[in-house]
């Protein structure tokens, strides 16, 4: 079975930092573009952030620029993304997802797979 799976979510203080991990079981992320998306409640998931399949290419939405970083280990068949200076409004379920395009792309419509998500909690 195809899966991805989100880890790393938790409660955390304004100005904190969070690394999330995204892992997969049953295919490699390997040749997988990667998204992180975020959804707080009752807004839609939007993304946050992805990377190439090469790590060569990443992008990131305007409200995380400068405090989120995405990035890859293919060996370890695991993408992260490296959460500094939180916000309370960064609390949201955090998901990863895997598209097979030719370019990353935060389009939900374009991802192939999704993990079931991690909760982050920015909060005093």
């Amino acid at each position: 079975q195809l899966q991805l799976v989100e880890s790393g979510g938790d409660l955390v203080q304004p100005g904190g930092s969070l690394k999330l991990s995204c892992t997969a079981s049953g295919f490699t992320l390997n040749y997988y573009n990667i998204g992180w998306f975020r959804q707080a409640p009752g807004k839609e998931r939007e993304g946050v952030s992805c990377i190439s399949s090469n790590e060569h290419n990443t992008d990131y939405a305007d409200s995380v620029k400068g405090r989120f970083t995405i990035s890859r280990d293919n060996a370890k068949n695991t993408v992260y993304l490296q959460m500094n200076s939180l916000k309370p409004e960064d609390t949201a379920d955090y998901y990863c997802a895997a598209d097979s395009g030719t370019i990353p792309t935060m389009s939900r419509s374009a991802m192939d797979y999704w993990g079931k998500g991690t909760l982050v909690t920015v909060s005093s």
